[in-house]
């Protein structure tokens, strides 16, 4: 999934289509596309996972998913769910990506100061929301957008081994400074992300996401393919990565069921029953006369 620094990037990268105007739209979204035809981009615009494309009395919003991509000046193999192109031949092009109008002004709908790449960025906002949820755990802090607005899960990942906060630790149980860490990191680690992804290094500076050993202290890093209320992977290291608050309580044994499974007994109507009597009877009776049939006579012997 595309996370906050990424859609900065392509923020950056579409800001020559502010002010033209959008001559042909075609997408297999069932949205009505046609709606941006002859209307002018007023500004585009990112919030968190969000590629925002503003026109005069409404905004398009672009959201990625999982799988979602992008192309500017270039199509891929399969079929856009939407294509902006202009006069000039250039175009936009998303794939696999979940779209949205938004009416009215954007300031109604959505908190800039929870986007951890913006200007109006608010640490101070952030640290009132998660005291306000004590019982939250860290990874699923980090992933909540309306704390942290672009973080995703390779940030949420880093920044918990950056801070050494267990993924499962309850946030009411960190310290006001294990807290400020939490927050200042959220943002410093997606910038970080962003200069690196700008200069195709992003992965070789993961120190626990996709990892097995952790570079901190060699020990093996623990792994869990869902966790948390988001029920997202989750690399981490149970030697330097402290656990704050209640212990968890142990996962119940998985119980897996018997390849051979016995049938409930049904007890059969009676007239069912009868019936199957007579025929049992009857195919006794006829068995016993081909075996006395076929047995040679003792006189003849």
């Amino acid at each position: 999934m595309p996370e906050g620094p990424t859609i900065v990037i392509l923020r950056e990268e579409a800001a020559g289509f502010e002010g033209r105007v959008v001559e042909r739209v075609t997408g297999n979204s069932r949205l009505d596309l046609q709606r941006m035809r002859g209307e002018r981009i007023t500004a585009l615009c990112s919030w968190g996972k969000h590629f925002l494309i503003r026109f005069p009395a409404f905004t398009m919003r672009v959201h990625f998913m999982l799988f979602g991509s992008y192309r500017i000046n270039e199509r891929r193999e399969a079929a856009p769910r939407m294509s902006l192109q202009f006069d000039d031949g250039q175009e936009l092009n998303f794939y696999a990506c979940s779209l949205r109008y938004v009416e009215g002004e954007l300031d109604l709908v959505y908190d800039w100061s929870a986007d951890v790449m913006a200007d109006a960025w608010d640490p101070k906002q952030a640290r009132r929301k998660l005291r306000a949820r004590p019982d939250m755990l860290a990874a699923d802090a980090l992933l909540d957008q309306t704390i942290f607005s672009g973080v995703g899960n390779i940030i949420k990942n880093e920044v918990l081994h950056r801070v050494r906060v267990h993924p499962e630790s309850q946030v009411g149980a960190l310290s006001s400074r294990k807290l400020g860490e939490l927050v200042t990191q959220a943002r410093e680690y997606s910038f970080d992300f962003l200069r690196w992804k700008k200069e195709f290094v992003l992965r070789k500076h993961y120190q626990v996401h996709t990892k097995t050993i952790c570079p901190r202290d060699g020990s093996r890093l623990s792994y869990r393919a869902k966790l948390g209320r988001f029920q997202r992977r989750a690399f981490f290291c149970e030697t330097c990565q402290v656990f704050y608050g209640e212990p968890m309580p142990p996962p119940e044994p998985i119980v897996r069921a018997s390849r051979t499974t016995t049938k409930p007994r049904t007890t059969a109507p009676a007239r069912l029953t009868k019936q199957a009597t007579k025929k049992t009877v009857k195919h006794v009776a006829k068995k016993a006369a081909r075996k006395a049939a076929k047995a040679p006579s003792r006189r003849g012997r």
